[in-house]
């Protein structure tokens, strides 16, 4: 059985770190998890849609995982998102995180083709019999066009590995519906970062997020206020951190990029987004500025 305690608490999804040619940057890489180790999360999520994994090619996908491993392997939980758009693909990197020892395996269900569940069974399977590791199934409807069904869910709790969902369907009720559907322990990570406490007090006993990595004091705090049965204090984080969160999503550049920038003018240098996500414009530094500012006077008043 799984030691699942590890996996509870607050895990930003790591951003993809490039260099001033759009080239993946081991340095930057190992600069960021060292950052966020510093900051004390429970640990990080390699390779998911914060990290534009479907826009990095096999090859640089593992540099990232090695890079991350090479300066926090060891030091905190380490779960690798290893879906690609072909079996193939996710095999070798479920192979490749599993000998750089990962914590746990993650993957959404296959993209594109809306494929019958039996053929999204293969492919996640497949990825569990070359790693071996934990396996965390990531449940995110609105990009992928599969829902996780009940009865999806509950075959895939057959096989030992499947510990869990990460899930970023909006509804906090399915956080409830596996946590109630599961004949054994398993782990739920709320997934929209705007209902963290929503999924908290629904059942997720932890949280991955990508805009964890702005504000993970913000998330702590509340995390920390959970814990404590301050659900008044944590809901008033909540309302803060949703705030920010509407505010950085109204600019012209895809949120990553804006969250890229707020990390530089903390001295963390990510690069920029990959085309085909759009970069900032100088019309975006108002609304980045006050952004920030609402991220420093919220960690100064709760952290």
């Amino acid at each position: 059985m799984s030691n699942l305690e590890k996996y509870k608490g607050i895990i930003p999804a790591f951003y993809a770190c490039y260099d001033e040619e759009g080239n993946i940057s081991a340095e930057r890489c190992k600069a960021l998890a060292k950052h966020y180790l510093s900051v004390g999360v429970k640990g990080l999520y390699v390779g998911g849609s914060s990290g534009e994994c479907i826009y990095q090619n096999v090859e640089e996908r593992k540099l990232v995982l090695e890079s991350v491993m090479e300066a926090v392997g060891g030091k905190m939980t380490i779960i690798a998102h290893v879906a690609a758009p072909s079996t193939r693909d996710s095999v070798e990197l479920a192979k490749h995180a599993a000998d750089l020892g990962v914590d746990a395996l993650a993957a959404i269900p296959p993209i594109y083709f809306r494929l019958p569940e039996p053929s999204i069974e293969a492919y996640w399977t497949a990825m569990i019999e070359a790693g071996q590791r934990d396996f965390i199934i990531y449940n995110i409807p609105q990009t992928t066009g599969y829902a996780l069904s009940t009865g999806q869910f509950k075959k895939m709790l057959e096989n030992k590995y499947v510990i869990g969902v990460k899930n970023s369907s909006m509804p906090v009720q399915d956080i409830l519906t596996w946590k109630l559907e599961a004949d054994r322990d398993i782990i739920v990570f709320n997934g929209p970062d705007e209902q963290f406490v929503g999924g908290r007090v629904m059942g997720a006993e932890g949280g991955i997020g990508g805009t964890y990595g702005v504000m993970p004091e913000l998330f702590l705090a509340c995390d920390k206020a959970i814990n404590e049965g301050n659900i008044p204090l944590a809901t008033e984080i909540q309302f803060k951190i949703t705030e920010i969160i509407f505010t950085m999503v109204g600019c012209q550049g895809n949120l990553y990029d804006v969250m890229k920038e707020i990390l530089r003018r903390e001295g963390l240098e990510c690069g920029h987004v990959r085309g085909p996500l759009a970069r900032i414009t100088d019309a975006d530094k108002p609304t980045i500025d006050r952004a920030h500012d609402m991220i420093k006077a919220a960690r100064s008043q709760y952290c």
